[in-house]
Parts: C-alpha cells; sequence; structure tokens
C-alpha cells in the first residue's frame, strides 16, 4: 500500500513538472513572438557632407622642351631631377650642317650682290648714253628711234637692277635664316625649374619636319603641386571652388595631405558610358613628399554645419512593414515624406521631419517636438532576426525589448 502512494505521488509529480515546463515553453515563444524595437538618441553635433574622388598628382607648370630643328644629339648637360635655370643649356645638336648652310648661304648673298653691282654699272652707263642721245636729239643729229632707243635701254636696266636687288635681299635673309637655325641647335630651358623627364640620348637622331620632338619634360616646381580629381556627373553640382579637400595617397598611407578646389572643369570625360568631371584641387607640397603620378584618394568637404539636431541616417531610412505596425500598435498608420518612428507607450508613430544635410552617418532634421535626447526607431528585429543575432541556440537569453 505504502509502495502504491509512493508511485502515485511521483507520477504527479511529473506529470507537473511537465506542465509546468510547457506553459514556461509557450510563454517563452509568446514573448519572443513579439518584434524587439533598436532605438537610438538625437543628438547635437556637426555635419560634413562630403563627396569622394581619385585622381592623379601633377606639378601646377610644366613645358615640354622640343627642338625646331633636325639634328644629332652631341651632348647633354642635363639628366632627370636636375634643377635648372632660366636660359641654361641642357642639350646641344651637331652643328656641321648648320655651318655648311650658313657659308652656302654667305656666298649666294656675295654672287647676289655682285651681281646687283655689275647692274647698277650697266644702269649708270645706259643713263649717260640716253642724255648724250636727249642732246644729239634736240639738235635734229640723230632720229627720235635712237633716243626712244636708249630710253627703253635706261628702264630696262633700272628693272634688272631692282630685280637684282631683291635677289640680295633674299640672299640676306637666307643667311639670317641660316645663322638662327644654327642657334637652335643650342637647347636651353625656358624656365627655372627641375627635369621630371629626359627622352633622348647622346647620338641619337631627332626628326623635326612634322612637329617638334619633346627633349625635356620641366616642372616649374614640386612644391605647389595639384591634383586632377574625376568626379561623377551625380556628384559635381555640389562641388565649387574654395571648398575643403583632403586627401591621401598609397605612398605615405599614414599621412593626409589637405588643398582646396580651384576649379572645375566644363569638359566631360566619357569612359564607357560613364561621365566624369576635372576638377583641379590644389595640393602644397612644402616637404616634397609628393610625387608627379600619385594617385589621390580625395574627399571633398561640400557642406558643413555646426551644432544642428541630428538624427542617425537609420533612422530615415527605416520604413516598418504592415506586421510589424500591427505587432507595436500602429496598424493604419503611414507617413510621406522624411519620417522617423518613435516607439511610446502607446506604440510605435511616425514623426515628419525635414531632412538637411547627411554625412552617412547622421542627417540634420528640424522637426516640431523632437528634441536632444529623444529616442528614434533604427530598426525593428522579429523573432527568427533574434533568433539569428543571438545564435542559434534556444536558450541564449534575448536582449531588452526597447533599447
Amino acid at each position: 500500500m505504502i509502495r502504491r502512494n509512493r508511485r502515485i505521488i511521483v507520477i504527479v509529480a511529473v506529470a507537473i513538472a511537465t506542465a509546468a515546463a510547457g506553459a514556461g515553453v509557450l510563454n517563452a515563444r509568446r514573448s519572443a513572438a513579439a518584434p524587439a524595437v533598436i532605438t537610438d538618441v538625437v543628438t547635437r553635433g556637426p555635419i560634413v557632407s562630403t563627396v569622394s574622388a581619385m585622381g592623379t598628382l601633377e606639378p601646377v607648370t610644366t613645358v615640354d622642351v622640343g627642338t625646331q630643328v633636325s639634328g644629332t644629339i652631341q651632348s647633354l648637360h642635363a639628366d632627370f631631377n636636375s634643377l635648372v635655370k632660366k636660359g641654361q643649356v641642357l642639350a646641344r645638336l651637331d652643328p656641321a650642317l648648320f655651318r655648311s648652310a650658313i657659308e652656302q648661304a654667305q656666298a649666294n648673298l656675295t654672287r647676289a650682290q655682285a651681281e646687283l653691282d655689275r647692274l647698277n654699272v650697266g644702269l649708270a652707263d645706259a643713263k649717260v648714253k640716253r642724255d648724250r642721245a636727249r642732246e644729239l636729239a634736240d639738235r635734229q643729229l640723230i632720229p627720235a628711234s635712237e633716243l626712244e632707243g636708249a630710253e627703253v635701254s635706261v628702264r630696262s636696266a633700272e628693272a634688272q637692277a631692282r630685280s637684282a636687288a631683291a635677289q640680295v635681299t633674299q640672299a640676306r635673309a637666307a643667311l639670317r635664316q641660316a645663322e638662327v637655325d644654327q642657334s637652335k641647335t643650342v637647347i636651353t630651358s625656358p624656365i627655372d625649374g627641375i627635369v621630371i623627364a629626359r627622352n633622348v640620348d647622346v647620338g641619337q637622331t631627332v626628326a623635326a619636319s612634322l612637329q617638334a620632338p619633346t627633349l625635356f619634360h620641366l616642372a616649374a616646381s614640386l612644391e605647389e603641386m595639384q591634383l586632377k580629381a574625376s568626379v561623377d556627373e551625380s556628384d559635381v553640382g555640389t562641388i565649387g571652388a574654395g571648398q575643403a579637400v583632403t586627401f591621401t595617397v598609397d605612398a605615405h598611407p599614414q599621412q593626409t595631405f589637405s588643398g582646396r578646389v580651384q576649379q572645375v572643369r566644363l569638359n566631360p570625360v566619357v569612359e564607357q558610358n560613364v561621365v566624369t568631371y576635372a576638377a583641379i584641387i590644389s595640393a602644397p607640397n612644402p616637404e616634397l613628399k609628393l610625387k608627379p603620378g600619385l594617385t589621390a584618394h580625395a574627399t571633398i568637404e561640400v557642406a558643413r554645419r555646426e551644432n544642428v539636431l541630428r538624427v542617425p541616417s537609420a533612422a530615415l531610412r527605416f520604413r516598418p512593414s504592415d506586421d510589424v505596425k500591427k505587432a507595436l500598435g500602429a496598424d493604419g498608420l503611414s507617413a510621406e515624406g522624411p519620417t522617423v518612428w518613435q516607439y511610446t507607450e502607446v506604440g510605435l508613430r511616425p514623426r515628419s521631419v525635414r531632412a538637411g544635410a547627411g554625412d552617412g552617418i547622421y542627417t540634420e532634421v528640424e522637426a516640431p517636438g523632437l528634441a536632444e535626447g529623444a529616442r528614434v526607431v533604427t530598426r525593428v528585429m522579429t523573432e527568427e532576426r533574434a533568433v539569428t543575432a543571438a545564435g542559434s541556440s534556444p536558450l541564449m537569453p534575448s536582449g531588452p525589448r526597447l533599447r
């Protein structure tokens, strides 16, 4: 009898424990069925809106030094990274052919001058004969035809003398051209600067028949560089002269350089149906750390607001589904335009705001009744997402329902 009573007691205890466990699981599931609301605080602070762009560093002023005459490089007087002054000799071409051209031009000038002298003598003789013929014609000692012939001879001699004088002028000009060509065999620097590139070697032949070949590439100064950044067409409307810029280069990844937008060029660049515009950014380089051709990652500050009311940008992106609205007491509520949602004692409620500048993390807002320290909803976690966030084990405790 005692054993039977003990067995009944054990069975009842097990039944009670099982019922309690089932009720606990049911209550836990019902509790987890309600979405978990994640909120963040409305704060005051600065908003800095930026645009990212990439570009290449280059000197502000560059000059390509070429040659206007063809020839062979006889000597070089500057190399890569050489500091040069205006007028300094950079290279010389072999002047032998140009000396020969000068001698030939001098000989042509001498011959033309001699021909002019000969014709001037003939002209003087023709004038003397004409004057004598006039005297004789006045005395009627010669026929009029002889006088006319003498005058024709004078005019012919004058024409020949003028032609010879023109040939002398032409020969003199040819001589000056030959002398100028010889002077151009000496290549000098047009500016004070530094040699960035040298494109020729001693003994190399350069031909300037169609286009002047480039011998040296000079930069006026590397202490003042500029960044030519490509700005997407969707951002170019916000870029303007004077805006502050920070940028980094892979050569100095730990250092941030600064500059300002100087110009946004109107010439579009189209590559693979993508339209970009070139923004020219100043890049002071007093320590000469920036090199021509370095790729830079620039951040252009297009707007800055100080001490403004701001909300997390995620709060403006939050849009509750119909199921979430129903579960959080907002069934039938909707909002148009920029909106933030607040979770109050009566449930989820929308609040229309006017959005301003944003930096990707925070967005400036203006709304009556929305003050610093208020909390706005950034996301809602359903039962499945909450379990995934906490882990796959159903024994893991869930977080607070309102944060």
